[in-house]
């Protein structure tokens, strides 16, 4: 660096510090290369050459760590975010999903948030926003899709180097308290099938309730997709309804919504496909179903003669009186009718998925039959076990039941055979074979249902570079269910989920010391989802904890490379706060 008259010339890229005429010390960095070809060259200004220096070192550390924040348009919140939404996000993501982004920033972030500059933004305006929208009437759900909105907008603005740091992901998110949810009982269901009868459309309601396909699903079912055989009926879920989007037809000169104009025209698809490969799956049906199909289908034929010329023809299974698809709305609408009708409680069209899950959990049905007739992914699917299926009453008898018969010997009820077929509502197309394929990755075991599976789980380990051995293994199901690890219970019927997890990890002393252990302070390793002190699907999580030895540890994990860079600092910086203040985190003085 120069420091005045009298030096030799710095080489070309280094950085320098001078002094002005008028007193102010400045300092040039270069950072990189601008858009043009030519040096990008930061300049910073200070009163002192110490106060300079100091700011020359931490840009140079900023270029070094690639955080320093990209040469060009000046961005506000307003901007960047209207720009992320129409450019970035919506052509990349589905239709539903950016009528969400675009509800959470036109008529939350940016009233809220807009004028501020992109780089000046900080995690606490950010929180004192989410605070406001609750003051002011918003849900914290709605608060916390503000918040899932602006961070997904923020990680692009720092993958694109506009932020260093992504202050959405330090900020704290609104709490929201899961809804507890209640499914219907069986007299309950029993209720609504009998009031469905009096009904149009009787099988969209036995559908959902027996079934559990989400709604989007029922109403995008076409007579292609339902298998009438010898063998039974089959449901094949490929695609699901959209919520339709209409312009005006008239110039808009009717004075209506253009949903309601007598010349609308309709500006978004009918139907896309399922969102995961796991949700385009075969369902069984019961008989009693496949006749109210079959009946179903009469009483279309007969709507489709009454209506001549104006017969959509699509080939919809449940369908206006013309034949076109039900619009999602009025379905909805249909449903609190039919509440009202049977005399039973009000709740959500969404309950009734509930409430298959939990008939699913009652009959005993394996986990792998319940994903595949819910439609859940791989890597998700105990997690949303865990949302849908609720215990209750005959759940929570049948356990004890079952407790009883261990100790005092009381009855246990039965369970289906091996091989057997689930009857009612869970009859599915899955068989249950009476061999399993373990995957024996060290001392690990994944049992699947097919070979195939075992095997690419075996290369895929050994080709991750793992220092254990691994091999398939061909075992009984009585064998596995007995002498299996947790009871023989995890049986796949497909590949678990494997993606990149970054970690960060510091040591730090009784006295708030950082500690060298050797380890590296920051790594990524391809992880599976049964390898649970490895692996997350969540962007960013981080907690300390107290060791025996009293050192406090940070660890943060997650999915996103720069949330973890951006949440490391906090991690860190609450286990110093701990290690010196163990009492204020409730730890005890002896271990």
């Amino acid at each position: 660096m120069s420091a005045g008259k009298g030096k030799s010339r710095q080489p070309n890229g280094a950085s320098s510090i001078f002094q002005r005429a008028d007193g102010r010390w400045h300092g040039y960095v270069t950072v990189g290369v601008k858009d043009d070809g030519k040096p990008d060259r930061r300049h910073v200004g200070r009163k002192t050459r110490p106060e300079v220096t100091k700011a020359v070192r931490e840009l140079e550390k900023q270029r070094d760590s690639n955080g320093v924040r990209k040469a060009g348009q000046s961005w506000t919140i307003e901007t960047w975010l209207i720009h992320w939404v129409e450019n970035i996000a919506a052509p990349s993501v589905s239709e539903n999903t950016i009528d969400g982004y675009r509800v959470a920033v036109y008529h939350h972030l940016i009233p809220g948030l807009g004028s501020h500059r992109l780089q000046k933004l900080d995690p606490e305006h950010l929180e004192r926003f989410y605070q406001k929208m609750q003051t002011n009437g918003s849900s914290a759900g709605t608060a916390h899709q503000a918040h899932r909105t602006v961070r997904t907008a923020l990680n692009e603005a720092v993958r694109r180097r506009h932020l260093t740091i992504n202050p959405a992901s330090v900020a704290k998110a609104p709490k929201v308290e899961e809804e507890e949810i209640e499914p219907y009982s069986v007299e309950e269901v029993q209720r609504l099938l009998l009031e469905a009868e009096k009904h149009r459309n009787t099988a969209r309601w036995v559908i959902a309730l027996a079934l559990g396909l989400r709604q989007g699903e029922v109403l995008g079912l076409k007579w292609a997709d339902v298998v009438d055989s010898a063998e039974g009926g089959v449901i094949r879920v490929r695609r699901g309804r959209l919520r339709p989007r209409y312009k005006h037809g008239c110039g808009d000169k009717c004075g209506r919504k253009p949903g309601y104009c007598p010349q609308k025209i309709s500006v978004r698809r009918e139907t896309k496909d399922t969102k995961s490969s796991a949700g385009k799956r075969p369902i069984g049906v019961p008989e009693e179903l496949m006749s109210l199909l079959r009946l179903h289908k009469q009483e279309q034929d007969r709507e489709r003669a009454l209506a001549r010329d104006l017969w959509a023809g699509k080939g919809y299974v449940f369908t206006s009186p013309t034949g076109e698809p039900l619009n999602p709305n009025t379905d909805f609408h249909r449903w609190k009718d039919l509440l009202r009708a049977a005399k039973v409680r009000d709740g959500r069209l969404h309950d009734a998925r509930h409430t298959a899950a939990t008939v699913l959990l009652i009959l005993g049905v394996p986990d792998t039959v319940v994903d595949a007739i819910m439609g859940w992914e791989p890597g998700k699917s105990a997690r949303m076990r865990r949302r849908y299926q609720h215990l209750t009453g005959p759940v929570l008898q049948q356990t004890a039941a079952k407790i009883g018969g261990l100790l005092w010997g009381a009855p246990v009820p039965s369970q289906p055979s091996i091989g057997s077929v689930l009857p009612g509502p869970t009859q599915s197309p899955i068989s249950v074979d009476p061999m399993v394929y373990v995957a024996r990755l060290g001392e690990r075991r994944i049992a699947f249902l097919h070979r195939e599976h075992a095997e690419a789980l075996v290369e895929q380990w050994g080709g991750d570079g793992r220092d254990h051995s691994a091999e398939v293994e061909e075992w009984d199901r009585g064998k596995w269910e007995h002498d299996g690890p947790a009871g023989g219970r995890a049986v796949r019927d497909r590949m678990p989920d494997r993606r990149i997890v970054f970690h960060a990890h510091a040591l730090f002393a009784p006295g708030g010391e950082r500690l060298n252990t050797g380890v590296s302070e920051q790594w990524s390793v391809h992880a599976w989802e049964f390898e649970s002190d490895l692996y997350t699907d969540l962007p960013v999580r981080w907690h300390t904890t107290r060791r025996p030895g009293q050192e406090v540890e940070a660890q943060v994990r997650g999915t996103d490379k720069d949330a973890i860079a951006a949440v490391f600092a906090e991690a860190c910086a609450q286990a110093v706060d701990r290690a010196r203040d163990p009492s204020k985190y409730g730890d005890s003085d002896r271990w």
